[in-house]
């Protein structure tokens, strides 16, 4: 019997960015593997490459050295067009600044990965069903009340909600949130917390970057981030054989 793919894996990531006339290594040789279903906190300091490694794993950004698998399948071998089709239905975002349009109301703002990812005569086609979609997240996270309001007049943790929200009307694979409760009060942050913990039991995969020991804690493992290395693993057993630091080369 041959050997499973996994779900999500990253290999040897190495990342740096041109500063001035500095280069600045931020990724030093990252491997991890993400199962199907898993809820994986990444954290480290501020600097530390969390959130780089983040926008590498979902296509955000382009390693300048490693590997991103899909289920066996290299993202950045293939083509702009496959790239955009993983982030419109496959990986779902939240940020900690929520990043909403502010002239569109709760509905407009959660239908839109769903409009981005439809031709002209598609979403003509499918607009009933993707509404259904919205209002459907948008009762999951507890926000049918508000449908209609605009971002500016939701608190700060109703508008991660909708942001939540949006990233799931696609009903992607897996789930990458950065820092989500980072832009919180405790008490708020706490009710993100319990929604992804949620989503997570309904069988959401889920990655998750944050500093906060008590939001990691919330998930099944947590892998820690020391400049640009994974150096360590807890809560959720032993570390997996290819979560380790790769060689740099």
């Amino acid at each position: 019997m041959s050997r499973r793919d996994p779900f999500l894996q990253v290999r040897n990531l190495q990342k740096a960015y041109l500063l001035g006339r500095f280069v600045l290594p931020v990724l030093r040789g990252c491997s991890l593997n993400i199962d199907e279903g898993e809820f994986v906190a990444i954290m480290g300091s501020s600097g530390s490459g969390k959130s780089t490694l983040l926008h590498i794993a979902g296509a955000l950004d382009t390693p300048d050295r490693g590997t991103v698998s899909f289920e066996g399948h290299d993202v950045f071998a293939m083509p702009a067009s496959g790239r955009d089709r993983l982030r419109n239905q496959v990986f779902g975002f939240v940020f900690q600044f929520y990043h909403l349009l502010p002239e569109l109301n709760i509905l407009e703002n959660v239908l839109l990965p769903a409009m981005v990812g439809s031709s002209v005569l598609g979403w003509f086609s499918r607009r009933a069903a993707a509404r259904a979609a919205a209002e459907e997240m948008i009762e999951q996270v507890g926000l049918t009340g508000r449908i209609k309001h605009r971002p500016n007049e939701l608190s700060g943790g109703e508008r991660q909600r909708v942001a939540i929200a949006r990233a799931l009307v696609n009903r992607p694979r897996i789930l990458l949130a950065d820092e989500p409760t980072g832009n919180l009060d405790t008490t708020t942050g706490r009710g993100i917390l319990t929604l992804l913990k949620r989503l997570s039991e309904q069988g959401q995969t889920i990655v998750l970057v944050t500093h906060d020991a008590s939001v990691a804690a919330g998930a099944h493992r947590t892998v820690t981030l020391v400049d640009g290395q994974i150096r360590s693993h807890a809560a959720g057993g032993p570390a997996k054989a290819a979560d380790s630091v790769a060689p740099s080369s």
